[in-house]
Protein backbone atom coordinates (compact mmCIF):
# COMPACT_ATOMS: atom_id res chain seq x y z
CA UNK A 1 0.00 0.00 0.00
CA UNK A 2 1.37 3.42 -0.98
CA UNK A 3 2.20 5.69 1.96
CA UNK A 4 1.49 9.43 1.71
CA UNK A 5 2.83 12.05 4.11
CA UNK A 6 0.28 14.85 4.60
CA UNK A 7 1.90 18.08 5.84
CA UNK A 8 -0.88 20.54 6.72
CA UNK A 9 -1.10 22.67 9.86
CA UNK A 10 -4.89 23.07 9.67
CA UNK A 11 -6.12 20.05 11.66
CA UNK A 12 -9.51 19.95 9.95
CA UNK A 13 -8.03 20.01 6.43
CA UNK A 14 -5.38 17.50 7.40
CA UNK A 15 -7.96 15.04 8.71
CA UNK A 16 -10.20 15.58 5.68
CA UNK A 17 -7.33 14.70 3.33
CA UNK A 18 -6.43 11.64 5.40
CA UNK A 19 -9.96 10.25 5.46
CA UNK A 20 -10.52 10.88 1.76
CA UNK A 21 -7.25 9.29 0.62
CA UNK A 22 -7.54 6.34 2.97
CA UNK A 23 -10.99 5.79 1.54
CA UNK A 24 -9.29 5.36 -1.86
CA UNK A 25 -6.79 2.79 -0.66
CA UNK A 26 -3.80 4.87 0.45
CA UNK A 27 -2.04 4.83 3.81
CA UNK A 28 -1.51 8.29 5.28
CA UNK A 29 0.76 9.81 7.92
CA UNK A 30 -0.08 13.24 9.29
CA UNK A 31 2.26 16.11 10.19
CA UNK A 32 1.14 19.52 11.44
CA UNK A 33 4.38 21.52 11.23
CA UNK A 34 7.46 21.68 9.07
CA UNK A 35 9.68 20.44 11.88
CA UNK A 36 7.47 17.43 12.56
CA UNK A 37 7.32 16.60 8.85
CA UNK A 38 11.10 16.72 8.50
CA UNK A 39 11.51 14.40 11.50
CA UNK A 40 8.95 11.89 10.18
CA UNK A 41 10.56 11.96 6.73
CA UNK A 42 13.95 11.13 8.23
CA UNK A 43 12.51 8.12 10.05
CA UNK A 44 10.38 6.50 7.36
CA UNK A 45 10.10 6.23 3.58
CA UNK A 46 7.10 7.81 1.86
CA UNK A 47 5.83 7.30 -1.66
CA UNK A 48 4.50 10.87 -1.99
CA UNK A 49 4.26 14.08 0.05
CA UNK A 50 1.36 16.54 0.12
CA UNK A 51 2.92 19.77 1.35
CA UNK A 52 1.39 23.03 2.50
CA UNK A 53 3.74 26.02 2.27
CA UNK A 54 2.69 28.19 5.21
CA UNK A 55 3.73 25.97 8.11
CA UNK A 56 4.89 26.62 11.68
CA UNK A 57 8.50 25.74 12.34
CA UNK A 58 10.16 25.05 8.98
CA UNK A 59 8.36 26.52 5.96
CA UNK A 60 7.14 24.37 3.09
CA UNK A 61 9.46 26.19 0.69
CA UNK A 62 12.47 25.02 2.72
CA UNK A 63 11.24 21.43 2.75
CA UNK A 64 10.58 20.98 -0.97
CA UNK A 65 14.21 20.40 -1.93
CA UNK A 66 14.66 17.95 0.97
CA UNK A 67 11.58 15.86 0.27
CA UNK A 68 11.79 15.88 -3.54
CA UNK A 69 15.11 14.00 -3.48
CA UNK A 70 13.32 10.88 -2.25
CA UNK A 71 9.61 11.26 -3.09
CA UNK A 72 7.39 13.27 -5.44
CA UNK A 73 5.99 16.40 -3.81
CA UNK A 74 2.61 17.96 -4.57
CA UNK A 75 2.33 21.43 -3.08
CA UNK A 76 -1.07 22.48 -1.73
CA UNK A 77 -1.12 26.20 -1.10
CA UNK A 78 -3.28 29.30 -0.91
CA UNK A 79 -0.42 31.16 -2.61
CA UNK A 80 -1.56 31.49 -6.21
CA UNK A 81 1.12 33.85 -7.50
CA UNK A 82 3.45 32.84 -10.32
CA UNK A 83 6.54 33.67 -8.24
CA UNK A 84 5.60 31.12 -5.59
CA UNK A 85 4.97 28.44 -8.22
CA UNK A 86 8.29 29.14 -9.91
CA UNK A 87 10.13 28.85 -6.62
CA UNK A 88 8.76 25.48 -5.54
CA UNK A 89 8.77 23.90 -9.00
CA UNK A 90 12.37 25.00 -9.42
CA UNK A 91 13.19 23.45 -6.04
CA UNK A 92 11.88 20.08 -7.23
CA UNK A 93 8.13 19.92 -6.58
CA UNK A 94 6.29 17.79 -9.12
CA UNK A 95 2.95 19.61 -8.99
CA UNK A 96 1.26 22.66 -7.49
CA UNK A 97 -2.41 22.84 -6.56
CA UNK A 98 -3.95 26.10 -5.37
CA UNK A 99 -6.41 26.15 -2.50
CA UNK A 100 -9.33 25.73 -2.50
CA UNK A 101 -9.28 22.62 -4.69
CA UNK A 102 -11.55 19.66 -5.34
CA UNK A 103 -10.54 16.39 -3.74
CA UNK A 104 -11.22 14.36 -6.91
CA UNK A 105 -8.74 16.59 -8.79
CA UNK A 106 -6.12 15.99 -6.10
CA UNK A 107 -6.74 12.25 -6.33
CA UNK A 108 -6.14 12.30 -10.09
CA UNK A 109 -2.90 14.24 -9.68
CA UNK A 110 -1.69 11.73 -7.09
CA UNK A 111 -2.54 8.85 -9.42
CA UNK A 112 -0.60 10.57 -12.22
CA UNK A 113 2.51 10.69 -9.99
CA UNK A 114 2.29 7.00 -9.18
CA UNK A 115 1.73 6.04 -12.83
CA UNK A 116 4.76 8.12 -13.77
CA UNK A 117 6.89 6.39 -11.15
CA UNK A 118 5.85 2.97 -12.46
CA UNK A 119 6.80 4.02 -15.99
CA UNK A 120 10.19 5.31 -14.84
CA UNK A 121 10.89 2.07 -12.98
CA UNK A 122 10.07 0.09 -16.12
CA UNK A 123 12.42 2.29 -18.17
CA UNK A 124 15.18 1.85 -15.60
CA UNK A 125 14.78 -1.93 -15.70
CA UNK A 126 14.93 -1.87 -19.50
CA UNK A 127 18.10 0.26 -19.43
CA UNK A 128 19.73 -2.07 -16.93
CA UNK A 129 18.78 -5.03 -19.08
CA UNK A 130 20.46 -3.45 -22.11
CA UNK A 131 23.59 -2.90 -20.04
CA UNK A 132 23.66 -6.55 -18.92
CA UNK A 133 23.24 -7.65 -22.53
CA UNK A 134 26.32 -5.81 -23.69
CA UNK A 135 25.22 -2.19 -23.73
CA UNK A 136 23.15 -2.46 -26.90
CA UNK A 137 19.46 -2.18 -27.59
CA UNK A 138 17.57 -4.88 -29.46
CA UNK A 139 18.19 -3.07 -32.73
CA UNK A 140 21.97 -3.10 -32.27
CA UNK A 141 22.09 0.62 -31.45
CA UNK A 142 24.36 1.64 -28.53
CA UNK A 143 22.25 2.00 -25.38
CA UNK A 144 24.24 5.04 -24.21
CA UNK A 145 24.08 8.01 -26.52
CA UNK A 146 24.81 11.67 -25.85
CA UNK A 147 23.26 14.58 -27.72
CA UNK A 148 24.98 17.85 -28.54
CA UNK A 149 23.87 21.28 -29.70
CA UNK A 150 26.34 24.14 -30.06
CA UNK A 151 27.99 24.32 -26.61
CA UNK A 152 25.53 21.98 -24.89
CA UNK A 153 25.92 18.26 -24.23
CA UNK A 154 23.15 16.03 -22.90
CA UNK A 155 23.68 12.54 -21.48
CA UNK A 156 20.41 10.58 -21.06
CA UNK A 157 22.21 7.79 -19.24
CA UNK A 158 23.51 9.95 -16.39
CA UNK A 159 20.70 12.54 -16.73
CA UNK A 160 23.35 15.26 -16.91
CA UNK A 161 23.69 18.36 -19.06
CA UNK A 162 26.74 20.54 -19.55
CA UNK A 163 27.04 24.02 -21.07
CA UNK A 164 30.55 25.06 -22.12
CA UNK A 165 31.77 22.13 -20.04
CA UNK A 166 29.96 23.30 -16.90
CA UNK A 167 27.46 20.94 -15.27
CA UNK A 168 23.90 22.30 -15.28
CA UNK A 169 21.72 20.84 -12.53
CA UNK A 170 18.30 20.15 -14.03
CA UNK A 171 15.19 18.63 -12.53
CA UNK A 172 13.71 15.57 -14.21
CA UNK A 173 11.20 17.58 -16.22
CA UNK A 174 13.72 20.24 -17.19
CA UNK A 175 16.02 17.51 -18.48
CA UNK A 176 13.26 15.99 -20.62
CA UNK A 177 12.38 19.41 -22.04
CA UNK A 178 16.00 19.95 -23.04
CA UNK A 179 16.22 16.45 -24.47
CA UNK A 180 13.23 17.14 -26.73
CA UNK A 181 14.65 20.48 -27.94
CA UNK A 182 18.22 19.28 -28.47
CA UNK A 183 17.16 16.19 -30.39
CA UNK A 184 15.03 18.37 -32.71
CA UNK A 185 16.87 21.72 -32.86
CA UNK A 186 15.13 23.12 -35.94
CA UNK A 187 11.61 22.26 -34.90
CA UNK A 188 9.12 24.54 -33.13
CA UNK A 189 7.39 22.80 -30.23
CA UNK A 190 4.09 24.00 -28.78
CA UNK A 191 3.56 24.01 -25.02
CA UNK A 192 1.23 21.07 -25.45
CA UNK A 193 3.87 19.02 -27.27
CA UNK A 194 6.53 19.84 -24.67
CA UNK A 195 4.24 19.04 -21.75
CA UNK A 196 3.03 15.74 -23.15
CA UNK A 197 6.63 14.65 -23.86
CA UNK A 198 8.07 15.66 -20.48
CA UNK A 199 5.12 14.74 -18.28
CA UNK A 200 3.62 11.89 -20.29
CA UNK A 201 0.06 13.09 -19.80
CA UNK A 202 -2.57 15.30 -21.42
CA UNK A 203 -1.77 19.00 -21.45
CA UNK A 204 -4.04 21.45 -19.59
CA UNK A 205 -4.35 24.64 -21.65
CA UNK A 206 -4.52 26.96 -18.62
CA UNK A 207 -1.42 25.45 -17.04
CA UNK A 208 1.63 27.77 -16.91
CA UNK A 209 3.97 24.91 -16.12
CA UNK A 210 5.96 25.11 -19.37
CA UNK A 211 6.61 28.85 -19.04
CA UNK A 212 7.82 28.30 -15.48
CA UNK A 213 10.19 25.50 -16.44
CA UNK A 214 11.59 27.27 -19.52
CA UNK A 215 12.22 30.37 -17.39
CA UNK A 216 14.02 28.26 -14.79
CA UNK A 217 16.16 26.50 -17.42
CA UNK A 218 17.19 29.85 -18.90
CA UNK A 219 18.16 31.10 -15.43
CA UNK A 220 20.40 28.06 -14.93
CA UNK A 221 22.02 28.59 -18.34
CA UNK A 222 22.61 32.31 -17.88
CA UNK A 223 25.99 31.84 -16.21
CA UNK A 224 27.29 30.07 -19.32
CA UNK A 225 25.69 32.73 -21.53
CA UNK A 226 23.86 30.06 -23.51
CA UNK A 227 20.38 30.89 -22.23
CA UNK A 228 19.63 32.72 -25.49
CA UNK A 229 19.80 29.42 -27.40
CA UNK A 230 16.19 28.79 -26.31
CA UNK A 231 14.01 30.95 -28.50
CA UNK A 232 10.39 31.88 -27.85
CA UNK A 233 8.30 31.69 -31.01
CA UNK A 234 5.43 33.98 -30.14
CA UNK A 235 2.00 32.47 -30.59
CA UNK A 236 3.52 29.04 -31.26
CA UNK A 237 5.96 27.78 -28.62
CA UNK A 238 9.72 27.26 -28.32
CA UNK A 239 12.68 26.20 -30.45
CA UNK A 240 16.46 26.43 -30.42
CA UNK A 241 18.14 29.35 -32.14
Amino acid sequence: MQNILIVEDDARNNQMLKEYLEGHGYMCTQAYSGSEAKLLFSMEEYDLVLLDLMLPGISGEELVSVFSKKAPVIVLSAKSGLESKVEVLSAGAEDYLCKPFDLPELLVRIQVQFRRREREEEETEARQSRCVNGGESSGGIPAWQTYSYREWTLNPDTQEMTAKGELIELTKHEFLIMELLIRNPRRVFTKQMIYEYAWGEEYLAEDKTINVHISNIRSKLKRSRTDTYIQTVWGMGFKLS
